[in-house]
């Protein structure tokens, strides 16, 4: 059984974005796993294991534009059928 089932990706793009920031937000507030939080100041790309990607999708929605955004259900892949 997978613990967090969503595998989250999507790209930031902002001003005065900070990786280490967004990292500690996610650390504080988010249940997951497997976060990488990478870029500069203008564009982040974020990826994340989770069972609510909307609440990963909304906080970084707060933070700037979001785009080229996937969620991916790895139970179902697991299982042999469509993420």
């Amino acid at each position: 059984m997978i613990e967090f089932r969503y595998d989250t990706q999507l790209l930031i793009e902002g001003k005065d974005l900070d990786e280490d920031k967004i990292t500690e937000y996610f650390n504080e507030h988010f249940e997951g796993d497997c976060l990488l939080a990478v870029g500069d100041d203008e564009l982040i790309k974020i990826h994340f294991h989770t069972n609510k990607p909307w609440d990963v999708l909304a906080y970084c929605a707060s933070l700037g534009e979001i785009y080229d955004i996937v969620v991916e259900d790895m139970d179902r892949q697991s299982r042999g059928l469509k993420g």
